[in-house]
């Protein structure tokens, strides 16, 4: 794996984009970026505040600029919200821009994953947490899928397993002459 290579996690909440992407970015001693967490920190309010003043729609403009800035830098691990897959252009840059690694995650692992109190503003309030993840997941998934240059199930797994498991990919990937998209 060449310095110069953009990584890109995508999936739903409760994936471990975010664990898995700084254990990632250690062991490859490249810098980590969380969208999400890019996002907070520019704006000095945490995602639910933006959701609550701007809507989905606001905190979605947001996400597509940091998207965009981000996936041009050279060199980076960079975690994704889990819905930046729904713009047409994010995919396009994460898909042009580095290799993308979609961590697979069951529904079930979803539920128990999220439930720890983390605070995600589409699923505030809900009642039946398994339908509300369930319908994202089936909007959301043929997306990472599509966007996907790599997928790595996470279910069950320890975070170093996963890690593990993608640099192992990428090291064949590499070896075959295709760790960039072409």
């Amino acid at each position: 794996m060449t310095a110069s290579s953009n990584l890109f996690l995508v999936g739903p909440m409760g994936s471990g984009k975010t664990a898995v992407g700084k254990t990632l970015a250690r062991r490859l001693r490249m810098p980590f970026v969380d969208t999400d967490a890019e996002i907070e920190r520019r704006t000095g309010v945490d995602i639910p505040r933006i959701f609550d003043t701007e809507g989905e729609v606001g905190f979605r403009q947001r996400e597509r600029e940091i998207v965009a800035e981000l996936t041009a830098a050279d060199g980076v691990v960079l975690s994704t919200g889990g819905g930046a897959v729904l713009a047409a252009e994010n995919r396009a840059y994460l898909r042009e821009r580095g290799t993308v690694i979609y961590l697979e995650t069951s529904i079930a692992q979803q539920v128990a994953r999220v439930r720890r109190g983390e605070n995600r503003p589409l699923l505030s309030g809900v009642a039946d947490m398994t339908a509300r993840v369930t319908e994202l997941m089936n909007q959301r998934a043929p997306l990472y899928a599509g966007v996907a240059h790599l997928t790595v199930r996470t279910d069950g797994r320890r975070v170093t397993a996963v890690v593990d498991e993608i640099l192992r990919s990428l090291g064949e990937r590499e070896g075959q002459g295709r760790i960039l998209p072409s």
